[in-house]
């Protein structure tokens, strides 16, 4: 078999060979690509994208409407990852809801937002999922970001959930990663699926992200990222103030993997197959001799035997 690699070359096995050295990259940015489905939670105005970094980022993200039946029966995109809710406080949400949950003062819902629990709540209603796809283009430092309710203020949220322990934030990975696969690539995350029955909680997801090129054998350069991941999950209790999310939190490792492709020539191929051939010859002539003494051990007589 041959593949081929450019006009007129052809490999005829591809092997992979691992470097490791210091990241020195510096500037750059890091793409987070998400793909996940919230089957019990509902898009509208009820589940949000948000995020902590040091420096700002930019957004591509959509959110697709689900219906019970996982078709999609609408679609919203999100221009900017810190919704406007979040860009004057605080984005830690356990200091916001204890907060909150702390100061005594009067609420009154307007109009807008008895439409909005209305919404949300005949979504509920309906079996109405969520799927939240797209890309962050983030800075190559620690950060995190998490999909939760928590745009809702925490007394609309109370009306329409009736408490923290009824969000369900079960869900299903479908794709994370940080940039583009290549051969041989499996990302620990997807197709991971999480489902939550009869309790709520946190899910927390402690990535940690290796720089990786990957060196084709046109010479061709992909930079990307793989990584490793572990995960915690909290579960809800009657004493917790904070409402469940699901947390993806991240560092980088300061090596850097490359992976090189190298290509075997005819003449290796030739030299392997000789190196084969030869040890075959040889195994059989050796068995070739012990069966040639057994036998003969086996079938020539003695010489007491042959006097008497």
């Amino acid at each position: 078999m041959c593949f081929l690699v450019r006009r007129n070359i052809c490999c005829r096995r591809r092997n992979r060979e691992h470097l490791m050295s210091v990241d020195l990259k510096r500037g750059e940015t890091l793409p987070i690509h998400i793909n996940m489905t919230f089957p019990s939670l509902p898009c509208d105005d009820a589940i949000d994208l948000s995020g902590k970094h040091e420096v700002d980022l930019d957004t591509n993200i959509w959110k697709l409407r689900l219906n019970s039946h996982g078709h999609i029966i609408g679609t919203k995109y999100l221009s900017d990852l810190v919704e406007k809710q979040h860009t004057t406080r605080n984005h830690d949400d356990k200091e916001h809801h204890d907060d909150s949950a702390k100061k005594p003062h009067k609420f009154s819902f307007d109009k807008d937002a008895e439409n909005m629990i209305n919404k949300v709540k005949k979504a509920l209603e309906n079996g109405e999922g969520c799927r939240v796809y797209g890309v962050l283009d983030v800075q190559r430092v620690a950060g995190n970001f998490h999909i939760s309710v928590h745009a809702l203020n925490i007394y609309v949220a109370q009306m329409i959930f009736g408490g923290a322990k009824h969000v369900n934030v079960s869900h299903m990975i479908h794709d994370l990663s940080f940039g583009p696969k290549y051969p041989g690539l499996h990302n620990p995350l997807d197709d991971t699926v999480r489902i939550l029955r009869d309790t709520s909680g946190t899910f927390k997801y402690y990535i940690k992200i290796v720089p990786t090129e990957y060196r084709y054998i046109s010479k061709e350069v992909l930079p990307t990222n793989q990584f490793s991941v572990s995960e915690y999950f909290s579960p809800m209790n009657e004493f917790d103030r904070t409402w469940p999310a699901v947390y993806f939190l991240y560092d980088l490792s300061p090596i850097t993997v490359t992976i090189k492709e190298e290509c075997w020539s005819f003449l290796h191929f030739i030299t392997r197959l000789s190196a084969v051939l030869g040890g075959t010859f040889a195994l059989t002539g050796m068995l070739d001799r012990w069966m040639y003494r057994l036998i003969k051990a086996l079938t020539t007589p003695s010489a007491r035997g042959a006097y008497r």
